[in-house]
């Protein structure tokens, strides 16, 4: 079974099969990140709160302080959308892949878990195309969009062959240096062509299989 097989889907027959009865009708939620892998919170569904979820493609939890259905975000408008649901090997724990509208955490943190890891590449991704889209004056990538494909294009073929040049000719840190140099003009680059860093790592995992 694949992960896009496992995945369930409003009125998905295995809903009835997992394992409610464990926690007395409710199983907990690892609510990710789908853009860069990080933990945002946990919350606890019922069977309501999953059917929920799945139709209208919000998350929502049962809230055992107010003993109620509570889609996250109906308060401060930061909510999560849903990408996809799977459960564990024992199905009595859920993995809810989500993208936050907004800080997850009440205290305004990107995450309830304060040290959480998650993927700095595509978070930098993340900025650089907000940059494309709303064009904030005095940014760098800014001037690199205005600049048009062809000159974003240029830099990376300069920045290649300055990390190339690197590797043969100098020392760790300049190395480095240029490598995420190319890194960043790579991923403007691929966003002047509508293009993300998923798109190209949805490739390596191709290639992978």
């Amino acid at each position: 079974m694949t992960s896009e097989d496992s995945a369930l889907r409003a009125g998905d027959p295995r809903i009835a099969d997992l394992a409610w009865d464990k926690q007395a009708g409710l199983l907990p939620a690892v609510v990710q990140d789908a853009g860069n892998g990080r933990v945002l919170m946990l919350g606890y569904m019922d069977r309501e709160a999953l059917a929920k979820t799945l139709e209208s493609g919000q998350v929502t939890f049962f809230s055992r302080s107010k003993q109620r259905l509570w889609t996250k975000g109906e308060g401060s408008g930061h909510f999560l959308q849903l990408q996809s649901i799977e459960t564990d090997c024992d199905g009595d724990t859920l993995l809810v892949q989500a993208l936050p509208q907004g800080p997850t955490c009440h205290l305004g943190r990107t995450s309830c878990f304060p040290s959480a890891p998650g993927n700095f590449l595509a978070d930098l991704d993340g900025v650089i195309a907000a940059r494309e889209r709303d064009r904030p004056e005095g940014s760098y990538s800014t001037r690199l969009f205005e600049a048009g494909t062809r000159r974003i294009a240029q830099k990376v073929g300069e920045e290649g062959v300055e990390t190339a040049l690197a590797a043969v000719a100098q020392d760790d840190a300049e190395l480095l240096g240029e490598s995420a140099d190319l890194l960043y003009h790579l991923l403007v680059l691929l966003r002047a062509r509508g293009l993300s860093l998923g798109d190209a790592v949805a490739v390596l995992e191709q290639r992978h299989r």
